[in-house]
């Protein structure tokens, strides 16, 4: 996969100022706040800094977190997961393969059949329904 590599300040003018802070500065948006959360369209949701295809509606799943929640990605290799001990914890920070945005954390309590959840920020990622 070819990678994106843009500089902060190509960054700044592609992106809203809240998708820089959550996708280049790692924040994280309120939970329950997010448009794509409740979101039951079919659909794939992709990268808002790139456009790359990361997760399946059909794989969308209702955590109760606050965050649209995922059991899977698309495909292995269009996320990376990094060690993250920012806020006092451990967690296993999510970001996408081709421009090494911040997407969410992925964690080790969801359901069958991966026992995964992808807990994503709807911020980072667009939507585009599936054509019939």
């Amino acid at each position: 996969m070819d990678q994106m590599n843009l500089s902060e300040n190509e960054w700044r003018k592609r992106l809203t100022p809240e998708q820089y802070h959550v996708l280049r500065q790692a924040g994280t948006e309120r939970a329950f706040s997010g448009r794509l959360n409740d979101n039951k369209a079919d659909g794939i949701y992709r990268c808002a800094a790139c456009q790359l295809d990361l997760f399946d509606s059909a794989d969308k799943y209702d955590s109760g977190s606050g965050w649209p929640s995922f059991t899977q990605a698309i495909d292995a290799d269009r996320v990376v997961d990094h060690s993250d001990t920012s806020h006092g914890m451990t967690r296993t920070e999510t970001r996408c393969a081709r421009c090494d945005s911040h997407l969410g954390h992925v964690f080790p309590d969801g359901p069958p059949p991966t026992g995964l959840r992808y807990c994503m920020n709807s911020v980072s990622l667009d939507f585009r329904p599936r054509k019939d």
